[in-house]
């Protein structure tokens, strides 16, 4: 439920010039958690809040690039656990519900009244979660790779997507005893929670390889070190245990507290992670929303198709 961003200046030409924060900072909230923040763009620009996937991947700097900095004042932050909050990688604290509330938190620490929310994968998730709940603080939405937490989803993840990537689902279980491959989120779990680095270390590499080799419409190997691996492997499989702590549906049968607002749904028509379905079905329960399926793209935030798409509907979105 997460994407890497892409590093080289010739592979984003489609975006907006890189930028430098104009503010950044450290909030602390709930629980003993501090949360990194940055501002960049205009200091009087339309609001837009960031919100990235995972959970547990944190934010990057071509994150930025998405927004106009002649005409969006871009609110990113780490969520807890991942990037530059503290404590790293812990799961004390660390529900949907805490998420919420500090996005309210640095809302009202940041001095504003109301906001746009982008959010991809699990950032949808949780841009839907804090729109249901703070309606009244959202100017409308822009969702990519849309994950609304169903149990069929989970399941999806843990077993589906070996019927498109079969190596890559071969190489997931194989990492386990061939006791425990039957039930794969309980057997990760446990190991990514292990204090000790030579369990958790090589849990976290095996389940982001997983995930990373099914993402794109063009896979690539993820060489991505142990350590970087920890927070999301251990937050999205702590998440999936937890049913998102979300009851099962929430997010559709609740879409009537934000179905004035409006929203742009973006999705690859080949996501493997997050199926087009959901998007579908988000698209049907939300009279005010337009869909774009974007043909030639996977589930990664920086495939060329999906982020010409995002950096179009934050021009196209003017409430």
């Amino acid at each position: 439920m997460s994407a890497n961003a892409a590093n080289t200046q010739t592979d984003l030409r489609d975006l907006h010039p890189p930028i430098t924060p104009f503010d950044s900072g450290v909030l602390p909230v709930a629980d003993g958690h501090a949360l990194y923040w940055e501002q960049c763009g205009r200091p009087d620009g339309l609001p837009v809040l960031f919100l990235h996937g995972g959970p547990g991947a944190g934010i990057a700097p071509t994150y930025r690039r998405f927004f106009d900095p002649g005409r969006h004042r871009a609110v990113l932050f780490d969520q807890r656990g991942c990037g530059r909050s503290s404590p790293r990688a812990t799961l004390d604290g660390n529900t949907t519900w805490d998420l919420v509330a500090d996005i309210e938190r640095l809302r009202r620490h940041l001095g504003l009244d109301r906001w746009l929310v982008l959010g991809g994968s699990w950032g949808s998730t949780l841009a839907l979660a804090y729109g249901q709940r703070h309606p009244d603080r959202c100017l409308g939405f822009v969702l990519r790779g849309i994950f609304l937490f169903r149990a069929r989803e989970v399941d999806w993840f843990l077993n589906g997507m070996g019927h498109f990537f079969p190596e890559a689902r071969h190489a997931f279980l194989d990492f386990l005893p061939a006791a425990e491959r039957a039930t794969p989120l309980q057997s990760y779990y446990r190991r990514l929670c292990d204090p000790d680095p030579g369990v958790h270390g090589p849990a976290a590499v095996a389940w982001s390889r997983y995930e990373e080799a099914c993402s794109r419409l063009v896979p690539r190997l993820s060489d991505t070190p142990a350590d970087a691996c920890l927070p999301l492997a251990r937050m999205e499989a702590h998440y999936m245990m937890h049913q998102g702590f979300l009851d099962e549906g929430q997010l559709l049968r609740d879409i009537d507290r934000i179905a004035h607002l409006p929203a742009i749904l973006i999705q690859g028509r080949y996501d493997l992670v997050c199926p087009p379905t959901s998007a579908w079905e988000l698209h049907t329960a939300w009279p005010g929303s337009r869909l774009v399926m974007v043909p030639d793209a996977g589930h990664a935030a920086m495939e060329p198709g999906i982020r010409r798409a995002i950096v179009q509907a934050l021009a196209d979105l003017r409430p």
